[in-house]
């Protein structure tokens, strides 16, 4: 092992939570996938994973249970990679010795990377695969130029990429944001266990940004607001008594990198989340309205102050002495309550948005996609994912539920603006 490479590493302070609250139905599992535009060899990728995964140490662990906290250990074996056969973001057996908080799948042409959110965020995982690929395709004899993104796999491992940014970025004295209020749920019945369905609209991003400048905003708050008026005339077409117990507040969970506000190379978990909100009781929004108060929202809360108080309080909590001396096997019991009391009740819905992927030139005419399915969540039985590559965009809906009210409301809205959607689905 060389010597820049740590025999055991520290949770980060977002991924301490999950662990605990880890199950068959919250399984903080999330996937980033691509789809080549050939069959995928698996032999090739086994070699291409061995090749890199030296270089993500901080990936390369077992989890190891500590008297207070959990810890990852480094792991000696290399990781497997398995031909997909179940539901996506499925349940992970990461506490069982010698399994790997993440999995590299395959299925015809699509190779997926599933994560545990306890070790990293989106960026991490997008990093991963797209080391991933590029190996790969080194491997076909299609050398590439590494760009953004994209480790060199020869190169050193770098302390500031295992380093828990959170703790570096926290400021003592300042004050915690507000505690979420309660949010309207969706009253939909939830699946069997183990049953996880997708639902992904594939849009043209020309189409999607020309929308966006006609209504004056960014792509994402374009979503953000679409999604609120999903919501909003789902509630409405509810007869008269359910109409008024769903009536409250929809919140969306809105993940934000925080590398693209404080200078961070992490590979670790460093992001918060936001919470853009409409209240239903004060009566009904036009679009017009919802735009202009995401718009708002965002331009408030963007920013380096706001989103200090989150980290000031994620550290604060994780510094609490009473929580520092509570025996793990009480977190375990203690840590779903706080999760559902003072998180997932607090919010209707996620989306999730990663960005524009890009791949260097050699190969990115192999590559026919990229896309991001959310963690499954009990309390969040409806969450999306979104993903552009190239002249696409992908926006996936995770559901824990076999309704598809909110996904064909959405879509139907995109295109009703003359953006046409194309609409693929893993329901059995």
């Amino acid at each position: 092992m060389a010597a820049n490479i740590k025999r055991w590493y520290r949770l980060d302070n977002t991924g301490k939570i999950y662990p605990s609250i880890t199950s068959t139905r919250v399984s903080t599992v999330f996937r980033v996938s691509a789809t080549l535009k050939g069959k995928v060899d698996p032999a090739l990728l086994q070699n291409a994973l061995d090749n890199i995964i030296e270089r993500f140490p901080y990936f390369k662990v077992n989890l190891k249970r500590g008297l207070f906290w959990y810890y990852f250990e480094y792991a000696y074996h290399n990781p497997k990679v398995k031909k997909e056969v179940f539901y996506p973001c499925m349940f992970m057996l990461f506490k069982k010795k010698k399994t790997f908080p993440f999995r590299v799948l395959y299925y015809n042409r699509k190779i997926s990377c599933e994560f545990s959110h306890s070790i990293t965020d989106g960026t991490g995982a997008i990093a991963f695969l797209k080391t991933l690929l590029v190996e790969y395709f080194k491997l076909k004899g299609i050398k590439s130029t590494i760009t953004k993104d994209i480790l060199d796999i020869k190169s050193s491992v770098k302390q500031e990429e295992y380093e828990d940014s959170a703790h570096k970025y926290y400021k003592k004295d300042i004050p915690p944001p507000d505690l979420p209020k309660k949010a309207m749920h969706f009253p939909f019945k939830l699946n069997r266990k183990g049953e996880y369905y997708i639902i992904t609209g594939i849009l043209n991003v020309s189409q999607l940004k020309e929308q966006s400048r006609i209504y004056g905003c960014s792509i994402t708050e374009l979503l953000l607001a679409l999604y609120f008026e999903t919501i909003q005339d789902f509630v409405y077409s509810q007869d008269k008594r359910k109409r008024k117990r769903l009536k409250k507040r929809v919140v969306i969970n809105l993940p934000v990198n925080l590398r693209r506000i404080f200078p961070s190379s992490t590979m670790r978990n460093f992001f918060i989340s936001i919470t853009p909100s409409i209240d239903l009781r004060l009566g009904k929004y036009t679009r017009e309205e919802l735009i202009k108060q995401v718009k708002n929202y965002l331009e408030l809360n963007l920013n380096e102050k706001y989103l200090s108080m989150y980290i000031s309080r994620n550290v604060n909590n994780e510094k609490n002495k009473f929580i520092r001396i509570i025996p793990l096997f009480i977190k375990n019991l203690i840590m779903p309550v706080i999760y559902q009391r003072f998180g997932e009740s607090g919010y209707t819905s996620s989306i999730s948005n990663l960005g524009l992927i890009v791949m260097p030139n050699e190969i990115q005419e192999l590559i026919e996609r990229f896309e991001f399915y959310p963690p499954p969540s009990k309390g969040n039985m409806v969450k999306v994912g979104v993903a552009s590559y190239k002249d696409n965009i992908y926006i996936s809906f995770g559901r824990l539920t076999k309704n598809t009210e909110i996904e064909k409301s959405f879509f139907r809205k995109i295109r009703k603006m003359n953006i046409s959607v194309k609409v693929e689905t893993n329901l059995r």
